[in-house]
């Protein structure tokens, strides 16, 4: 499901209570990728604060779960009247700063398994140990691999009891399993991103 389109007006915020969302980079000869993805630590909408009037990227989910949406009018409103939304909005700023660059790092130095490990990881936070929907399509797209690629890692992770997968329902059965197949990128991203409490 399409959420934006890039370079559409921002006319609300969307805050996921669970799933995941995805900020898509579309390139002209077909090929996409993941720029960020968005959980329950944050909201789509983020370039308004900055002074943007469009969402900057392609917005889908990714992983089917449910949101809040909040015109932006009652966004402005809250920020301006409640220090604790403002403050919201700067931990959530330092949060996506933190994933964008380690993503930037993860894609140069980390094998392809690594990378769907720690992406797996992330949507299981999210999802807060519930099963969740994910094509293995859809996660190549997001992580610009091969189909090929991700159902190979795939297989992997589930003879290594670490995953069930089976038609698109994916369930994280052991995930210190899953993280020792993960680079440290997980852990610095998940330690800047995840709700506390």
């Amino acid at each position: 499901m399409v959420l934006f389109e890039e370079d559409e007006p921002i006319t609300h915020a969307i805050f996921p209570q669970s799933g995941v969302l995805s900020m898509m980079a579309e390139m002209k000869d077909g090929r996409t990728v993941e720029k960020a993805s968005i959980g329950n630590e944050g909201f789509v909408g983020f370039t308004y604060l900055m002074g943007g009037t469009s969402v900057g990227s392609r917005t889908v989910v990714q992983v089917p779960g449910y949101a809040t949406w909040l015109s932006i009018g009652d966004l402005e409103e809250a920020m301006a009247r409640f220090v604790c939304v403002r403050e919201a909005m700067l931990r959530y700023a330092k949060a996506l700063i933190v994933q964008l660059m380690e993503v930037v790092a993860c894609n140069s130095l980390h094998t392809a398994e690594q990378r769907v490990s720690g992406w797996l990881l992330l949507a299981d936070d999210r999802m807060q140990g519930q099963s969740f929907n994910l094509t293995q399509e859809a996660l190549a797209r997001g992580l610009a691999l091969r189909r090929a690629t991700v159902s190979e890692i795939c297989s992997i992770l589930l003879h290594d009891g670490a995953i069930s997968y089976s038609r698109g329902q994916m369930t994280i059965l052991n995930r210190q399993r899953l993280h020792d197949h993960a680079c440290e990128c997980y852990d610095r991203i998940a330690s800047a991103q995840l709700p506390k409490g």
